[in-house]
């Protein structure tokens, strides 16, 4: 079996991914330039040198108390893990960006989002998301991507 460049890089969204501690949601990102080269990975997590035992994962309660107000998104993380400039890159995310995110993509000059759900595309945050793409003329398509690779990670 070949992979495609699109199973490729989504396969190694998924396994970046799993390096997240978060018991809820795990997102990984590759960055990958028009060459096809990769040049930044992310997954969402704790900035570099908070511990993750000292934080909150919950997703409920107050702000201070939940995940929210501590995790850096894998899309942020693949950004600020990049070592080029990231003009006309795509990136590769299991999740569709939220506006968050999508401001980091459209500053960073990233021009497609290739994403594999969409589930809280009824949410603000999503909607906001994909006024702002549309507006900067940041492309974004679903990759209908099926795990049929069986990778074993010891």
């Amino acid at each position: 079996m070949i992979l495609s460049w699109d199973e490729y890089f989504m396969g190694l969204a998924h396994l970046s991914r799993l390096r997240s501690k978060d018991p809820s949601t795990q997102v990984g990102a590759v960055i990958v330039n028009p060459k096809k080269r990769i040049v930044g990975i992310g997954y969402n997590g704790l900035p570099a040198g908070c511990d993750d035992k000292e934080f909150p994962w919950g997703r409920e309660g107050n702000f201070t108390e939940s995940k929210y107000a501590y995790v850096v998104h894998a899309e942020l993380n693949a950004i600020l893990n990049s070592t080029v400039k990231l003009d006309d890159c795509s990136i590769y995310v299991s999740l569709f960006p939220c506006n968050e995110c999508a401001k980091a993509i459209i500053q960073s000059g990233i021009k497609e989002i290739v994403y594999e759900d969409d589930k809280y595309a009824h949410t603000d945050a999503v909607k906001v998301s994909k006024r702002m793409l549309d507006a900067a003329g940041v492309s974004y398509r679903k990759l209908d991507f099926r795990t049929d690779v069986s990778v074993s990670i010891q």
